[in-house]
């Protein structure tokens, strides 16, 4: 006979591992293919920073990068390698819905997850499709997934954390399989003035290690940045020309209007 376990010993149990990765956790976050679309080319048109980074994670400034949202402690990536020796190393149990809410309650431990997320991870451990979508919708019903909390805190921490605009923070968010209606409202939060906002603080501090190139470099390399940023590339230009501006650069002939 399945043995019927009492969901309300799950119910507070990832709570506080919930709350631990708030919206500050997300800051530095790069996690996945989207995080790698969109970091990965900084290095290679910016030039190498000064100090370089080591392997370990260390910024520029030597200082050491959070893990952050979506990350498993120890850097581990989405249903990486340790839920997986863990998993193994356990014995498994003989009822599949245990075992899917097993799997899902560890992976939650670490950090919040979307539920395609955790529907990935079942069908990984060979969970049947019927109970891992049992399982998913209990989890639902009582808060410990909920995709639509999860892509307001993404949005959140990734533009002040990261200074990634909403076409960069909506292909992320697609890579976790959140639907698109839950990812339209979370990058409504931020609108064109606040992009605009955030990618002159971004322009501003990249500006001065562009100084002794010429203009057109300087150009290319900051408007760049903003692109793998996801903003929008009238957007990066204007911002662009404004602070070259500022700094006594002619950009009359540049060929695109304020």
């Amino acid at each position: 006979m399945t043995r019927r376990t009492d969901w309300a010993e799950y119910d507070a149990r990832p709570t506080a591992a919930q709350g631990r990765a708030g919206a500050g956790a997300y800051d530095d976050a790069v996690d996945g293919a989207a995080g790698h679309d969109i970091e990965a080319g900084d290095g290679a048109a910016d030039g190498p920073r000064r100090g370089g980074r080591s392997r370990g994670g260390a910024g520029p400034r030597g200082r050491r990068r959070r893990g952050g949202f979506g990350d498993p402690p120890g850097g581990a990536q989405d249903d990486g390698p340790s839920d997986s020796s863990r998993a193994e190393r356990e014995k498994p149990s003989g009822d599949p819905a245990e075992r899917a809410r097993n799997i899902c309650l560890r992976l939650l431990t670490g950090t919040p997850r979307t539920r395609k997320q955790l529907a990935d991870a079942l069908r990984k451990r060979e969970i049947p499709d019927e109970v891992a979508e049992e399982v998913l919708s209990r989890f639902e019903e009582v808060g410990l997934i909920n995709d639509s909390a999860f892509a307001d805190a993404w949005v959140e921490s990734r533009h002040h954390g990261r200074g990634l605009a909403r076409r960069a923070l909506a292909r992320e968010l697609r890579t976790k399989g959140v639907d698109s209606t839950v990812i339209d409202e979370a990058v409504g939060q931020l609108d064109s003035e606040q992009e605009e906002e955030t990618a002159r603080d971004l322009v501003a501090r990249k500006l001065r290690s562009t100084r002794g190139l010429d203009r057109d470099k300087r150009l290319r390399r900051l408007a760049g940045m903003l692109a793998r940023k996801g903003y929008p590339e009238g957007m990066a230009l204007r911002v662009v020309r404004q602070a070259l501006e500022e700094e006594g650069e002619e950009t009359e002939d540049l060929g695109f209007a304020e």
